[in-house]
């Protein structure tokens, strides 16, 4: 058998599940897309390529009530079940129902843990050890919905960044998970459990104020808190009073003030924390690009 899918997604990973659900032979009978930006999206790019229906809207809802004129079109297509992959607008409740086999909807963490839109980074500044995705049916709740297909048993290792755990280890076994609960819902051997909520956990989108840098936590802390927040928004801190952030960094050995540039390694820069030091590999300045972290900060200077 086949689904007709209405196709919600973006970037790398919403096209590369768009060409697995083709290849196993569904009929995708509309592709929903950011906007149009300064970067070609390849989800868009890809069904363009392949002539299929494609709707790029920034919203699906306008001042918390439904477009009436969006739900209607989503409605005309006929969809058997709607795929979100990777979806960051929120969607009315009549086109997550619409469907006669309702939405699936990917998530980068093991639900009912780290439930939110920044999950990704949350596991890594929480110190989580293991790392999975969901695949799960939306409600009216934030991730909230039972879940179809979970994987894990990826370990976060202590060089991940949100954005290195994701692309290293999440992305492909998403791809898979996302493959997988399409065909359990063709086939009807789907089963939705419900989640847990004694072991429930959200996290919300992390802002400056969770990436501005404490240097009286403790290194492990601050290597988590700065791995979390890279790329994304990059935790921050003083130098000479000018706002710094920070990436690439690793945990490692070293002695001195907390905040205190203590040393530099091919390019890096080293910096005391509570009980340690942080290797930092690359730093970014207001209004500039990131460059060698040796390079701005000097041995001697002080960060906070």
């Amino acid at each position: 058998m086949a689904l007709k899918i209405a196709y919600f997604g973006q970037a790398p990973f919403g096209r590369d599940v768009l060409v697995r659900l083709l290849e196993a032979g569904h009929e995708i009978v509309g592709v929903y897309a950011p906007r149009e930006g300064k970067r070609p999206d390849p989800l868009a790019e890809e069904a363009l390529n392949r002539g299929l229906r494609l709707f790029r809207y920034g919203a699906m809802r306008r001042k918390g009530e439904p477009i009436a004129e969006r739900v209607t079109e989503h409605a005309a297509l006929g969809a058997d079940l709607n795929v979100l992959a990777f979806v960051t607008m929120i969607l009315p409740e009549a086109v997550v129902e619409a469907p006669r086999r309702g939405s699936l909807c990917f998530h980068p963490s093991l639900l009912p843990r780290f439930r939110g839109g920044n999950a990704l980074a949350w596991q890594i500044i929480e110190g989580e050890s293991e790392a999975g995705v969901s695949v799960f049916r939306p409600d009216a709740g934030v991730d909230t919905g039972p879940i179809v297909v979970k994987k894990g048993g990826v370990t976060i290792e202590p060089h991940h960044t949100a954005a290195s755990l994701y692309f290293e280890q999440l992305y492909g076994l998403g791809v898979q998970a996302m493959v997988e609960a399409v065909d359990l819902v063709d086939r009807g051997e789907a089963e939705y459990l419900p989640q847990d909520e004694s072991l429930a956990s959200f996290q919300g989108l992390v802002d400056d104020e969770d990436a501005a840098i404490d240097w009286g936590r403790s290194v492990t802390e601050l290597d988590r808190q700065i791995r979390g927040c890279d790329p994304a928004p990059g935790a921050h801190t003083l130098l000479a009073g000018q706002e710094i952030r920070l990436f690439g960094v690793t945990e490692t050995q070293g002695s001195g003030s907390p905040g205190e540039v203590v040393g530099h390694a091919d390019g890096a820069a080293l910096v005391a924390a509570k009980g340690g030091a942080l290797r930092v590999g690359r730093v970014r300045l207001a209004g500039a690009g990131k460059q060698p972290a040796a390079e701005v900060l000097e041995i001697g200077a002080r960060l906070g």
